[in-house]
């Protein structure tokens, strides 16, 4: 069994190490974010989390889709990813902060959603951690897993091949969410972006 700081560590490191140059080893993925936000079906005033948030790039679109009224609050685990969010103004966007995915500290059912991009990957324990973002999302509220592209896309940009245990593929994802307090709605699979939601269940 793999001890949880053994994974804090090695996603700080890992991203630690990335976060400085992180936005402009992507800069063209603005546009593939604020889509899969438009997809997450926000309403002006709704409550919602980046989990996972990295240097906070969808908090602007987030911010954008829940409007003044509207609360956005990004969490990571890495304090360089953070600091990086702050140095592009982010934290103006939404509110910054230093914690666990698996142990969130927000109340029960306090949001109406969560955008997650490229976090179902780094999860030491995957049903657990789906089932805390469930906790803190109300009846009804929606989560969004979101990577810029897709799995075959990613899978070739790293050199690797694709096994049919990935986390991803559909018919791992949906009884993982299932069983996460989640039924999934919709799934895409492109070269251009993939975006699974799913509905969390009353």
């Amino acid at each position: 069994m793999r001890n949880m700081s053994d994974d804090h560590t090695h996603v700080q490191e890992f991203f630690g190490a990335r976060a400085a140059d992180w936005d402009s080893r992507f800069p063209d993925d603005g546009p593939s974010y604020a889509s899969a936000v438009a997809d997450l079906g926000l309403r002006e005033g709704d409550r919602v989390l980046d989990a996972g948030c990295g240097t906070g790039r969808t908090l602007t679109p987030l911010r954008a889709a829940v409007g003044a009224t509207g609360v956005a609050v990004g969490v990571d685990l890495t304090p360089a990813m953070l600091q990086a969010a702050v140095r592009a103004g982010r934290d103006r966007d939404g509110r910054l902060l230093l914690a666990d995915v698996a142990a969130l500290p927000l109340r029960s059912e306090s949001l109406d959603a969560v955008f997650a991009a490229g976090l179902i990957a780094h999860l030491p324990r995957p049903t657990e951690n789906l089932r805390e973002l469930a906790r803190v999302v109300r009846p009804g509220g929606t989560l969004a897993l979101f990577h810029p592209i897709g799995r075959a896309a990613l899978a070739a940009r790293q050199g690797r091949t694709i096994t049919p245990d990935d986390l991803r593929a559909e018919p791992n994802l949906r009884p993982l969410l299932a069983g996460s307090g989640w039924r999934m709605t919709s799934y895409a699979d492109e070269d251009s972006r993939f975006l699974a939601l799913a509905v969390r269940e009353g």
